[in-house]
């Protein structure tokens, strides 16, 4: 059944409200319409969804609307089901390019842009087909993705800074997603590649092949925000998010998915998944954030504003604001740190909520505890001592300070 144009905005707004008021209605968290790229073998297995706009929590107005163009379309949506993902017909495009009509001629630049889509969906329609490239995803609750459309789509809510780093379920992901070879932003099934080798090889005709991965690169599907710089695309992956500001170097640097940066950081190491950098901190060249996989015991690391990562150190444990650790360093959660008496008072006044739990009234000349019980303190300066190799812990002294101009 197709629905009549909308008169007008009033219109638009009652018809809106109706439709979220109405029984059968569930708001979305998530939602979106995407190009599919599909297996050159098997054309039912989805290899990657791009979202020329990605919506989470926010846009609610057209979340209705393509609920109800699909529904008026006799599309059943199962608002039960955590997500829900469906082929986009002409019949709905039409329907929501209908619903839409008080804004079709005022969609533009940023105005509209679910808008936009249905326009340029209408048009593509009108020479070749739908059902096969594009599918529209809707996910009602965070729970762990059941579609590689739904996959993509919290990817992009992340790598957009919609949703916070850590903040959704990306369990069982790498199952979902295919290994595939990418030619440019193109993925080829590698068993399509294995069975066409000699044809392609002795056409001329094999495709330039960049990586072999689930994951495309950040800049494949994202616009990155004002000043920020990846100097090699391979250094950061989809599913990533740096803050204004971020610089990426090229060399040993890296950004994996679900992890990022809050603001302007200087990236010349490792940024390992589920870690969080801080404004105005350094990740020193060759340095190493450890991930939830990779030695921190799934204790997710998030590193403060102002701190400096030394060339080729490497921290398992969240670290507060203003910290150092020294070039070469290793902290991790069972590293044996000494902490002098004379600067342990200097620690606790910048760290007043710090529950130390050792007799400070001891006649010692310190401590010596577990790396872990300073996690998230602030100010801490992590050093070895080039004589007798003892890790230690000091108030740091130094302000660490990015060079606006790289920013």
């Amino acid at each position: 059944m197709a629905i009549k144009p909308i008169e007008n905005a009033k219109k638009f707004q009652a018809f809106v409200q109706d439709v979220r008021k109405s029984k059968y209605y569930r708001e979305p968290i998530g939602f979106g319409i995407a190009r599919v790229d599909r297996g050159q073998l098997n054309t039912n297995k989805i290899l990657q969804a791009t979202y020329p706009v990605a919506n989470w929590k926010e846009n609610y107005e057209s979340a209705a609307i393509f609920i109800a163009a699909l529904q008026e379309s006799g599309i059943k949506i199962d608002f039960s089901k955590s997500e829900f993902v469906y082929d986009v017909k002409k019949k709905f495009v039409k329907n929501a390019l209908n619903m839409f009509y008080p804004y079709i001629k005022n969609a533009f630049g940023d105005n509209h842009k679910n808008v936009q889509v249905i326009k340029n969906l209408y048009q593509t329609a009108q020479t070749e087909g739908l059902e096969d490239n594009f599918k529209i995803t809707f996910i009602f609750d965070d729970q762990t993705p059941q579609s590689v459309e739904s996959t993509y789509l919290k990817l992009y809510a992340l790598s957009l800074g919609k949703a916070p780093l850590r903040s959704l379920n990306l369990t069982n992901i790498f199952g979902l997603l295919e290994n595939v070879a990418w030619s440019l932003n193109v993925p080829i099934e590698l068993e399509w590649l294995k069975a066409n080798e000699i044809e392609l090889k002795l056409d001329g005709t094999y495709p330039y092949i960049s990586f072999v991965d689930k994951f495309p690169r950040f800049l494949q599907h994202i616009i990155p925000e004002d000043k920020v710089r990846i100097l090699d695309s391979s250094k950061v992956r989809m599913g990533a998010h740096l803050a204004k500001g971020t610089a990426v170097m090229p060399g040993a640097s890296y950004v994996n998915f679900n992890s990022g940066t809050t603001g302007a950081v200087m990236v010349e190491g490792r940024i390992s998944s589920s870690v969080v950098v801080g404004e105005g901190s350094d990740v020193g060249g060759g340095a190493s954030i450890l991930g939830v996989l990779s030695g921190t015991n799934g204790n997710p690391v998030s590193i403060g504003k102002n701190t400096l990562l030394g060339a080729n150190s490497v921290t398992g444990i969240p670290l507060g604001d203003g910290c150092i650790v020294d070039a070469g360093v290793s902290i991790l959660e069972g590293t044996k740190v000494f902490i002098a008496k004379e600067h342990l008072k200097t620690i606790l006044e910048i760290n007043p909520n710090f529950k130390f739990k050792y007799n400070q009234n001891e006649d010692v000349k310190g401590y010596v505890i577990k790396a872990l019980e300073l996690s998230g303190l602030n100010g801490i300066h992590f050093r070895r001592d080039s004589q007798t190799g003892q890790m230690s812990a000091v108030r740091s002294n130094r302000k660490v300070v990015l060079n606006a101009d790289l920013h």
